[in-house]
């Protein structure tokens, strides 16, 4: 097998996996968008997945991404692609010009250098804040308490449409219940996105609303 077949046939089982879980919560398969997350891997490990036909993609550093996508789109302009990592607010710009969403809004600051670079660039990516569901002390993420009064800032003085909501459990606890609370959260803050999920936990995130799922390892193996 080529490394293009090996790419395919790891999509393939992904896909079908998601199309499974999309069944047993009675939902469509595509109202689940697969972010293939090839952080860490170079262009070379990405392109096989690139030519099995897959075009959204995730990265969790504006750098890292900068240095191996520009090339990577010459080829394939129509791919799409996802900042799932935190971001500073000095690399706002380089953010804003280089993806087509951005997962990790968590705070006043960098939702005003992002809102700034829409404008400027005359651009509009699909936002969506980050809850820190654990409480974690070294995890990015509004704490769930400010979360609603972020989202109205984020709308009414920044004037951003947010997409919705992401969110990392905690490694040790179950999934599932943190799933659950940014379903709630959301549904009650009116946003119709969820990005959560993993290629440990993915289906169950599926079960409770995901409209977006972040798959690294099942598609690319994993990493050294």
């Amino acid at each position: 097998m080529t490394e293009t077949d090996i790419a395919r046939t790891r999509l393939s089982e992904v896909e079908g996996r998601i199309a499974a879980a999309a069944g047993a919560a009675k939902r469509e398969a595509s109202s689940v968008r697969l972010i293939a997350v090839s952080k860490t891997f170079e262009a070379s490990a990405i392109l096989p997945t690139l030519q099995a036909g897959h075009r959204c993609f995730g990265e969790n550093r504006v750098q890292e991404a900068k240095g191996k996508w520009p090339a990577l789109r010459q080829q394939f302009p129509d791919v799409e692609l996802h900042l799932i990592g935190p971001l500073q607010s000095n690399k706002a710009r380089e953010a804003v010009e280089l993806f087509d969403a951005i997962h990790s809004i968590d705070r006043p600051k960098i939702a005003k250098a992002v809102a700034d670079e829409m404008v400027r660039l005359g651009k509009r990516l699909d936002l969506f804040i980050q809850v820190n569901t654990g409480e974690e002390s070294q995890k990015a993420g509004v704490l769930p308490k400010d979360a609603a009064q972020f989202v109205a800032y984020c709308r009414d003085e920044l004037k951003l449409a947010i997409a919705g909501l992401m969110c990392i459990p905690p490694q040790d606890e179950e999934a599932g219940v943190h799933f659950a609370f940014l379903s709630q959260l959301a549904g009650d803050l009116g946003l119709a996105g969820l990005s959560m999920g993993m290629s440990a936990d993915f289906e169950t995130a599926i079960a409770f609303g995901a409209t977006h799922v972040r798959v690294g390892s099942a598609i690319f193996g994993h990493r050294s």
